[in-house]
């Protein structure tokens, strides 16, 4: 019988795409290509390409129909493994879903809340989840007024994080510690995301926390210890060794199985599916605080998920192969 088809999709639209594409490598070099046969589907805003596992060029239209001289080629499942959009705000699962291809990540509704890190706040805070003070500016025309400054200085405390509301791996992202800087981050954020989130910063220990959630077995990973070398994890800490990485934790056992808890808690609440990895600060009464959701985390040699596998004594390819056939079946 034939293999399946995978395609494992990377890039996207977003500063995230470089990373979108290591993640991808790591997924085709341990994808087992006994049981499946994986193409890598490239989407950018100009073009859709796709190669074989051996790199060989074939074309892709937008139906997900791959030629390779006059062999066609179809795809049982997509691998997301997009960081940022369109591959983790609902719209590349909505398109499959028109396609009728099944994928490996949360669907739209899972994928468009989490992507919106005020949305997916407030909707996890109804849940009893404790989240940082915010505000988040809705401004079109990306122009800080004086009067939305001293509402925020009203609101929230120093230091504080002003981010994207929507994105990812701390692009455009800033400490603050004093009120100047803030028109100057909130219009860094803005060239990110017509929206911009502003959180008073929280004190404590970073951690993160990967699962794996399937319909007959949802599990946590141990927990990962983040020690930015910086003011913060930001992307050269997140990506060029610029951070301690300690796994498992330098908590208590405790502290370790309320972070699990807790993550696969967040986990269902979204209807999360795959891999997923949470991140808190623990604060000094032990509670985790909630920072963010990724639901397609990354997937590089430098990434989380793939050092808790190893820690968990676990082997990332027997997990791929879990996921991709719970969806085949």
């Amino acid at each position: 019988m034939d293999k399946p088809n995978i395609a494992i999709i990377c890039g996207g639209y977003s500063g995230e795409a470089e990373v979108s594409q290591r993640s991808a490598q790591t997924i085709l070099k341990q994808i087992d290509q006994t049981l499946f046969t994986p193409y890598l589907v490239t989407i950018t805003r100009d073009a859709w390409s796709v190669t074989d596992a051996e790199g060989k060029a074939g074309t892709i239209d937008h139906a997900l129909v791959a030629r390779f001289g006059t062999a066609e080629v179809t795809f049982a499942l997509a691998y997301i493994t997009i960081h940022g959009t369109p591959g983790e705000n609902g719209l590349l699962q909505g398109y499959l879903d028109m396609l009728g291809i099944p994928y490996t990540t949360g669907g739209v509704l899972c994928e468009a809340l989490t992507f919106n890190k005020e949305a997916c706040n407030a909707y996890l805070a109804h849940h009893g989840l404790r989240i940082a003070r915010s505000h988040c500016l809705r401004n079109h025309t990306r122009e800080f007024s004086s009067e939305e400054q001293e509402l925020i200085q009203s609101r929230l405390r120093l230091p504080l994080f002003v981010k994207p509301n929507t994105g990812g791996s701390s692009i455009a992202t800033t400490r603050i510690d004093q009120w100047e800087q803030l028109s100057t981050a909130v219009a860094d954020a803005y060239t990110a995301a017509p929206d911009v989130l502003i959180e008073e910063c929280i004190v404590g220990t970073e951690v993160t926390c990967g699962c794996v959630v399937l319909p007959d077995d949802s599990f946590a990973l141990p927990v990962t210890e983040v020690v930015a070398h910086d003011t913060f994890f930001d992307y050269d800490a997140k990506y060029y060794g610029k951070s301690d990485e300690i796994t498992p934790a330098r908590i208590s056992p405790e502290q370790t199985q309320r972070v699990q808890e807790t993550s696969l808690t967040i986990a269902h609440l979204l209807d999360c599916y795959g891999f997923v990895r949470i991140d808190y600060i623990i604060e000094a009464d032990g509670i985790p605080t909630l920072l963010e959701v990724n639901t397609t985390p990354g997937m590089t040699e430098a990434s989380f998920i793939p050092q808790q596998v190893r820690a968990a004594g676990l082997q990332l390819s027997d997990l791929i192969t879990r996921i991709i056939k719970s969806k085949l079946s």
